[in-house]
Formats: structure tokens, sequence, C-alpha cells
């Protein structure tokens, strides 16, 4: 009797601390037909089944447990997947891989992640980061060397950010580079923003180290992005300006990008259009290239949308910046040669 009592108490308990955890499926698939001219330095045109689209196509797991007094432990393990070829390196966890703590204090968050000086003023781009139509201010810039070299992720990363103090917010974050000689690898940076109402504004900065080219040079390359957002109501505007420097090569002078955005995305019917403009001046080879972009999204239910974009870049000069076509390869033109891009595709949350 003594240990069915026992069991019962256990199984109680049990069951009382499942009630305050949670853990939750999570994903999304977008596929596309996607059409892109000048792919390759012979001028010849690409087309075929691409991925990520509108959003990109990922699989993951997340889950909170109460700890009680205002503290919560969490954990994000979140994976790309591909919808064109399905992804024959297989699913992992490199779009987002950490375990957390939160509370009144904020939120302390441990291991691979997007850095937090690009989390909040990439949310600027009107076409979220994804697709022919993207915003490409953290594009590698031919620093080839170096994992995460666009700057988006970080492993290795002790992040904290605050809570919301009537509109500000703020996150920081070190990246660990786990050398053993030199820091190739390692991160700094944060961001300070400010959302009230109609209004957004965000201040982002920081630092990575890094080598560059067969040389393997220690370097470094720092970034500032300053973005801004404004709802009227009937459209929402938005603007981004970015600077990009490298100090990777000895004896050499910094090479420096700067780039530049706005655009506005409006709600039509059941869905929205977007159009946006950028400029990437790319002072290192003193050239530039130009970036319109028009799309449409119409939700055919709260899970489930049909999307539509093309984009414009017009290279000029020794410039060779390409669009953003996830799942065709390589589409690299020729410097100073022009792109139109063509994609028509679904998405699907769960």
């Amino acid at each position: 009797m003594k240990k069915s009592l026992i069991a019962l108490a256990v199984l109680a308990a049990s069951g009382a601390a499942m009630a305050q955890s949670s853990v939750t499926l999570f994903g999304i698939v977008d596929t596309n037909v996607s059409y892109v001219t000048n792919a390759n330095a012979a001028g010849d045109n690409k087309y075929g089944l691409g991925t990520s689209g509108n959003a990109t196509s990922r699989l993951g797991f997340r889950g909170v447990e109460d700890l009680g007094g205002g503290l919560k432990a969490g954990f994000w393990l979140e994976g790309e997947i591909f919808g064109d070829d399905g992804n024959a390196s297989g699913v992992n966890f490199r779009r987002r891989s950490t375990l957390s703590l939160m509370g009144g204090f904020g939120e302390v968050r441990l291991g691979r992640d997007l850095v937090p000086s690009y989390t909040k003023v990439s949310s600027y781009d009107v076409f979220g980061q994804v697709g022919i139509g993207q915003f490409m201010g953290w594009s590698a810039w031919g620093q080839t060397a170096t994992p995460d070299a666009n700057g988006f992720r970080q492993d290795n990363m002790l992040a904290y950010y605050t809570p919301n103090f009537g509109g500000f917010t703020a996150g920081l974050a070190y990246g660990f580079d786990e050398q053993t000689s030199g820091h190739n690898g390692r991160y700094m940076g944060g961001f300070a923003a400010y959302d009230n109402g109609p209004l957004s504004v965000t201040v982002a900065l920081d630092r990575r180290d890094i080598a560059y080219g067969a040389a393997l040079a220690d370097g470094n390359k720092d970034m500032f992005s300053v973005g801004a957002s404004y709802d009227l109501g009937m459209a929402k505007i938005s603007a981004l300006a970015q600077q990009s420097r490298f100090q990777d090569i000895p004896g050499a002078s910094d090479r420096k990008i700067n780039s530049y955005m706005i655009g506005a995305a409006a709600p039509v019917g059941a869905g929205q259009v977007r159009l946006q403009y950028a400029l990437y001046d790319q002072k290192f080879i003193d050239s530039k290239a130009h970036q319109l972009s028009l799309g449409y999204v119409h939700n055919l239910s709260k899970r489930t949308a049909v999307y539509g974009t093309v984009a414009y870049l017009k290279n000029n000069d020794a410039s060779s910046l390409a669009l953003g076509a996830k799942g065709l390869g390589n589409i690299t033109p020729a410097a100073g040669e022009n792109q139109t891009g063509v994609q028509v595709g679904i998405r699907h949350s769960f």
C-alpha cells in the first residue's frame, strides 16, 4: 500500500512539472520557380526550382520551462531545410542552437545564433532578408576564408538581451574564437533599439576578427548599421544605412563598402505589396550596384501564402554582385553585367 502511495505521489509530481513545461515543433517549407539572367561570366541564363524565396525553409524544436519566481529556462534548436532537393547534406541545427535563462532581468542566451547586431536591424529589409528582392548589405564582399563570412550568425556565443524599458531594448554578445593562436572567428557586437507606436529606430555595431585569402592574414571586419521604419497605416516605410570596413590585408588600405536601402510595404486585399531600392557603393573597387525589387505576397490562409518577386540588379564597372536566388547554385555574373530575376512560389508554415 505504501509503495502504491509513493508511486502515485511521484506521478503527480511529474505531471505537475510537465504542466509547467512546453515543447513545440515548428517549421516552414518555401519552394519556388526561379529565373535569373546573366548567371555566369558567359552571360547564360539559369532557371529551376529554388527554396526560401519568401521565408527561409526550416525545421525546429523549442521549449520553455517555468522554474518559478519569474525565472524560465528555454532551448531552441533550428535547422534549414530545402524544398527543392531535400538537403542532401542532412538537417543540422546551424540556424540556431541555444539554451537560455529568462526573467525580469532579460535573457541570457548561450550557443550558436543570429548575432544581436543583425537580429533587429535586419528586420527593416522589406523582403525579410530572403529571395531575390533582399537587401544584400551583409554580403561577404570577397571574404572567403572565414565561416559565417556574411556575419549573420556566430558559434560559441554568449548573449544578453534586455527587457523592454518603455520601448527601449538592447542586446550585446561575445563570440569566442576558441583559437590557440590568433583570434579568427571572434565576434563582439550589439544593438540599441526604440519601438514606440508607428516608429522604430535601431543602431547596431559589431567587430568580427577574420582571416582573409590564401595568406590567412589576421584582420577584422567592422560594421555599423542604422535602420528605421514608420507605419503610416496605409503603408510602412523602411530605411537602412550601413558601412562595412575590412582591415585584413597587411600593408593594404582598408576596404570599405557603404550600403543603403529604402523600401515600402502596403497591404492589398489578402496580401501585401513590397517595393525596395538598394545601393551598394563598393569603395574598395570603386564600383556601385543598384537593385530594384518588387514583390507581392498573397495569403491563402494564416499558414499558407503564394508570392511573386521580380528584381533588377545593375552592376557598374567592376561590380559583380548577384541576386539571392537560393537553390540555383552559383549565379555570379561577369563584372559590370546586370541581372534580372523572377521568383514565383508557395510558402507553408506549421
